[in-house]
């Protein structure tokens, strides 16, 4: 299975999940019963993120590599750079 339809799973799951906390809120559940499950969202997007972002690695960026494109290389650079920085400040 690709990685984009693992990714697509996760996040799935993640929405189905985040259906499930809303309706705990709704239904004043106990607090820490609502913050386990919500860790369980961000553990999921958290895993989503980090395949989508091996993917990019490991097929966009090898592929302008492969073509010598040093300009897309260092544009997909900077890009990486920026969402593994906004991820560490997360």
């Amino acid at each position: 299975m690709d990685y984009k339809k693992k990714v697509a799973i996760t996040l799935k799951k993640a929405n189905s999940l985040t259906a499930k906390v809303l309706k705990m809120t709704e239904d004043d559940k106990y607090c820490i019963d609502i913050i386990q499950q919500n860790l369980a969202i961000i553990g999921l997007l958290k895993s989503a993120n980090l395949a989508l972002l091996e993917g990019h690695l490991g097929c966009c960026v090898v592929n302008a590599a492969k073509a010598g494109d040093e300009k897309r290389i260092n544009v997909m650079m900077d890009e990486i750079l920026k969402v593994v920085k906004t991820a560490q400040n997360k």
